[in-house]
């Protein structure tokens, strides 16, 4: 079994095969490498472009996910329904009915959050393609009344920001960045500011909690798409030596008189600026959690990405310890397009695998009668049957669904469409719909009368994320109605049925062959 596409070509990095898909299955060449081809595979590429086809292209402007074929994932599994009963409403047709259908989800300890969907948008840091579409993307994510992180680099990322005795005073991008969340913020959900290794000796989120009026910080430890530091790409030597100069790896060294030469001579246009990894154990992280605290955070969160399993127990026990507000675990699988296309693929522990694993932690602690932090699943989440069965899969502790490129994919969308429209140029593919915003945003009218006269302040992306989880939500809905639970914290494991027997055995989740056996024998007596 294959279980990889796109070996040698992809369209991630704008690689194909000469001989379409005659390819050899273990290396993706090509059967037949001919002398004399320009090189249109990623092999030939890397011959001229060398390390800049390590990434998706173009660098920036897109997000990217895996190609990678898994074993096993959440197709392999299926939502049961019943005809019998209702959880948290009166078995009555006339009560027990999809509209009726709590989708509210609550995180935090001591101090509680209140999530009007159960989604958190993942963190977005300081590449082009989350900077250029983040005003949309908070706001949409403020009037859904869901939770969404500022990422990682954004206050060294800022050329305007004011660094003094190396901390950081000021950035107006990150308090552009908040502002855009806390105009719309209608007292649910929430805006976190994550920090790296750099983010943290700058001082970021002391700067966010004291400046900002920010209440929630991340800590950070990875993400499902890479297993190092973040990477953008920099195209003058001023923005090189500057990023340098406030800590960052940046690749070639811009203070090198050779690189210098080499770059004003258009040898190459870019440099690459890397965080570094950061390095993890229990006393050094509860100091971290202890300092957030004294500096006023309320909310403290942890994300972490698709490490081995032991890092992934780490995870699990040290937010229990520290008694964390949300712990998101990041399955491998997907970013926002600014790593190693590889790496993407091949490294990590896929979503379900990874969930199935944090289940049965979670669980062990549960046993003990330890804390239980509420937890998000992220890593390749998109609609309504994705989220019911990750909260299902995790059920009692799954408590929201981590998304990030399919919210972003909204805000684009919207943006893209709204500023067509407003120009007089409405998409052919929309036309059926009309000719303005109010004809062809369907839920155009809904949040107008929601949002009363700061409407027309609305970005238009934001009507676009807005319309994607009101999607989500009503589908939701529906398949919790079929399954008769009124309220997400009635989704149990029991709601799903394993297609396989491996699905079964990797999570286990019943057969769908086994499921009910006991019940089914006691009817037919």
């Amino acid at each position: 079994m294959s279980f990889s596409k796109g070996i040698n070509a992809s369209a991630a990095t704008m690689t194909r095969l000469r001989t379409g898909d005659s390819n050899c299955s273990f290396s993706g060449m090509c059967v037949t490498c001919l002398d004399g081809c320009p090189g249109l595979c990623e092999i030939g590429k890397s011959a001229v472009r060398s390390k800049e086809v390590l990434y998706p292209q173009p660098f920036g402007k897109i997000t990217a996910a895996s190609q990678k074929d898994y074993p096993v994932d959440y197709s392999h599994f299926n939502i049961m329904g019943t005809a019998v009963g209702a959880h948290g409403i009166d078995a009555d047709p006339d009560k027990a009915i999809f509209p009726a259908v709590s989708l509210e989800s609550e995180i935090g300890d001591a101090h509680k959050i209140t999530l009007s969907l159960p989604f958190v948008v993942a963190a977005m840091g300081s590449t082009n393609v989350a900077a250029d579409n983040w005003e949309h993307l908070a706001a949409g994510a403020a009037v859904c009344g869901i939770g969404i992180a500022i990422g990682e680099n954004v206050c060294a990322m800022d050329p305007n920001a004011e660094i003094k005795n190396g901390r950081v005073v000021h950035s107006p991008n990150l308090a552009r960045r908040v502002k855009d969340f806390q105009r719309w913020y209608n007292g649910k959900g929430f805006i976190a500011v994550q920090a790296n290794v750099e983010d943290t000796r700058l001082g970021v989120q002391e700067y966010a909690l004291e400046k900002l009026g920010v209440d929630a910080v991340e800590l950070k430890w990875g993400q499902g798409a890479k297993d190092i530091g973040g990477e953008v790409k920099l195209n003058t030597l001023e923005r090189a030596l500057q990023l340098k100069s406030r800590g960052y790896i940046v690749l070639p060294d811009p203070e090198d008189a050779g690189v210098q030469a080499a770059y004003k001579a258009g040898a190459f246009t870019e440099f690459e600026r890397h965080s570094r990894i950061g390095m993890v154990d229990q006393e050094s992280f509860q100091a971290r959690v202890d300092e957030l605290r004294k500096a006023g955070a309320k909310y403290i969160f942890l994300k972490t990405g698709a490490y081995r399993p032991s890092d992934l127990a780490r995870a699990v026990k040290y937010a229990s310890d520290a008694r964390l507000d949300l712990l998101t675990v990041d399955g491998a699988g997907g970013g926002t397009g600014m790593s190693p296309w590889r790496m993407m693929n091949e490294w990590g522990i896929p979503t379900l695998y990874i969930q199935a694993l944090m289940v049965k932690y979670l669980d062990k602690l549960a046993a003990r009668g330890a804390y239980v932090p509420p937890v998000a699943i992220a890593g390749g989440f998109t609609l309504e049957d994705h989220v019911y069965k990750g909260i299902a899969l995790g059920a009692p502790h799954i408590k929201a669904i981590g998304v990030a490129r399919s919210a972003l994919t909204a805000a684009m969308v919207g943006k893209t469409v709204g500023e067509s429209i407003r120009s007089g140029k409405v998409p052919n593919e929309y036309k059926k719909y009309g000719e303005t915003m109010e004809q062809v945003f369907i839920a155009f009218s809904d949040l107008k009368e929601k949002l009363g006269g700061d409407f027309d302040q609305l970005p238009a992306g934001a009507i676009g994320v807005y319309g994607y989880f009101e999607r989500i939500a009503q589908g939701l809905r529906q398949l919790m109605c079929g399954a008769r639970k009124f309220a997400l914290s009635y989704i149990t494991r029991d709601d799903l049925a394993a297609l396989t027997r491996e699905a079964a055995g990797i999570t286990g989740i019943d057969y769908i062959m086994d499921i009910d056996a006991a019940e089914v024998e006691d009817i037919l007596k």
